[in-house]
Formats: C-alpha cells, sequence, structure tokens
C-alpha cells in the first residue's frame, strides 16, 4: 500500500515538474521572441540612421537649401533613381548616401546660387528594399534587383555572411501580409551543407531577414 502512495506521489511530483518545466520553456521561447523583436526593430532603426545607408528608388525625400525656403521639396525617387528639382532638372540620387546626394546637388545648385547648403531626410524607404539583420557581418539594407528574385541566402551572402556565432539552422523572415506579422524558419545550413535549393525562398519587398545567435 505505501509501495502504491509512493509511486503516485513520484508521478504527481514528475508531472508537476513536467508542467512546470514546460511553462518555463514557453516563458523563455516567449521572452527570447520579444528580445529578437527588440533586436529586429533597433537594426532597422540602426539601418536607416547610418550614413552608409544608400538612396533607393521609390525613396521618399524632404530636400532644403539653407536660406532658400522657397526651393524645400518632398520628392520621390523614380524607377530610375531621379528627382526633378528647381533650377537642376533632372538628377540621379539612388545609390548615393544622404551626404553624396547633398553634395551632388549642392554642386549643381552652384551654377544659380552662391555656396548652396543641401540638407535631405528620408520620409518613407522605397518598397523594393530588404533588411538583413542580427548575426551577419555587416548588417545593412538592401534593394531587390529588378526583374530578378532574391532569395535569404542571397541577401545574407550580399552582407558578408554569417558571425561566427550564428544560428544558421534558424534563420527567420519576418514578413507583413494583411497588417500582419508573418514569421517564417528558414535552415540555411541544410541549403548550404545538404544542397536543399527548395529551402531558399525569395524574399519580398519589406521583408526582415534575422539570424540569431547560437545559444551555447
Amino acid at each position: 500500500m505505501k509501495n502504491r502512495y509512493f509511486i503516485l506521489f513520484f508521478l504527481g511530483l514528475v508531472l508537476g515538474l513536467s508542467a512546470c518545466s514546460s511553462h518555463s520553456i514557453a516563458e523563455n521561447n516567449s521572452l527570447q521572441k520579444q528580445l529578437d523583436q527588440q533586436e529586429v526593430l533597433s537594426g532597422i532603426e540602426k539601418v536607416r540612421s547610418s550614413s552608409s545607408y544608400t538612396l533607393q528608388p521609390g525613396d521618399l525625400v524632404e530636400i532644403q537649401v539653407f536660406k532658400e525656403e522657397d526651393m524645400t521639396r518632398t520628392l520621390r525617387l523614380s524607377g530610375n533613381g531621379n528627382v526633378t528639382f528647381p533650377l537642376v532638372g533632372n538628377v540621379n540620387l539612388a545609390g548615393n548616401t544622404l551626404e553624396e546626394a547633398e553634395a551632388k546637388l549642392a554642386k549643381k545648385l552652384t551654377a544659380y546660387l552662391r555656396n548652396p547648403q543641401v540638407s535631405m531626410l528620408v520620409k518613407e524607404y522605397g518598397n523594393k528594399t530588404v533588411y538583413v539583420l542580427g548575426q551577419v557581418k555587416n548588417p545593412s539594407s538592401i534593394e531587390i534587383p529588378p526583374e530578378k528574385a532574391l532569395t535569404v541566402l542571397e541577401a545574407i551572402s550580399s552582407v558578408g555572411g554569417f558571425t561566427d556565432i550564428a544560428n544558421t539552422s534558424k534563420v527567420r523572415v519576418l514578413r507583413m501580409e494583411d497588417g500582419k506579422q508573418k514569421s517564417m524558419d528558414v535552415d540555411v545550413a541544410q541549403i548550404t551543407k545538404q544542397g536543399n535549393k527548395s529551402l531558399d525562398i525569395a524574399l519580398m519587398p519589406g521583408d526582415v531577414v534575422f539570424v540569431p545567435q547560437s545559444m551555447f
């Protein structure tokens, strides 16, 4: 009889610990997702504010010329990367950093103004941009090339590849669909080591490729 009670007690203890363990794992997973989300948002903001960000077709920029308030314009880069600005007409800004674009426009304005000082601010980002963040060598935004798909592996390769502590089996693609965020896991290790190219999904404008850190 005592053995029976002991067995029941032991089973109850095991089930209780198992339930606690499952609850703890769920909590840890939820916390990790929150931390990953914070890292993603921080990474996007860092990329956007970086002086190395290059302007892309579709970007909306505000352009101001010091002491020339009537020349202030908010313009969207065309599909060719051009904007039309007063006095100088069409100027191609795509592929230039903000600093380079400011200098380029200022140089053209010198034919009409004395020592023009140009400042630019990106108000909206073009819809061909994807972000590659987390444990990659150069977290940044890249543009999906025209008339060609851009895959997860290609995007990661274009920013220098993984860091030494990247979890290549748990790469995550975050995508907004119908106002809701969708998360897709991509096992890049299987793509590179086993040649399973079917896992290498094509990215869509606005996607975020997030590479988490390996858990040691």
